[in-house]
């Protein structure tokens, strides 16, 4: 984050104060910010922060929360999957036509979809970790891991 909000920082002084765009900025930022949103996908699901719908989700038994977090844990890593073959057989293409993003600078493309593959195999592995313990908890009751301490206690 701090590189991303340095490079339009930069862009933004070197375009109004000097005259003077860059070439690079545009892409780099729309590049790293394309990194942090996929690979904070796995890092938001380890910290159980994406969202509910918690209209209902917070009215039923905690059994029934468990076959929730199964269903939405099963078409999470079912879209993640096909992300990860569309991402590999669009990496494959990059290198072999030489794919470059449609601008002035014109980077190439592949190492977006190297990203694109690391980070939904993240997810996927963060998501069945969960599953696992969400149907461990189902049939048996206990937690298969004790829960982190919160910070700020």
């Amino acid at each position: 984050m701090p590189i991303l909000a340095f490079i339009v920082v930069y862009e933004v002084a070197a375009r109004y104060l000097f005259n003077a765009p860059t070439v690079w900025a545009y892409d780099s930022s729309l590049f790293l910010f394309g990194y942090i949103a996929a690979l904070g996908g796995a890092y938001a699901q380890q910290k159980r922060a994406h969202i509910n719908v918690d209209i209902l989700y917070l009215t039923v038994s905690p059994k029934v929360k468990n076959i929730f977090n199964v269903i939405s844990f099963s078409l999470g890593i079912f879209f993640l999957i096909i992300t990860f073959y569309v991402s590999i057989g669009k990496f494959n293409e990059a290198i072999e036509f030489d794919y470059r993003r449609q601008s002035e600078w014109a980077p190439p493309m592949w190492h977006f979809w190297v990203m694109l593959c690391i980070a939904s195999s993240l997810f996927i592995a963060q998501l069945v970790r969960d599953m696992i313990t969400e149907i461990y908890h189902l049939i048996t009751g206990e937690e298969l891991f004790e829960k982190e301490p919160e910070d700020g206690c």
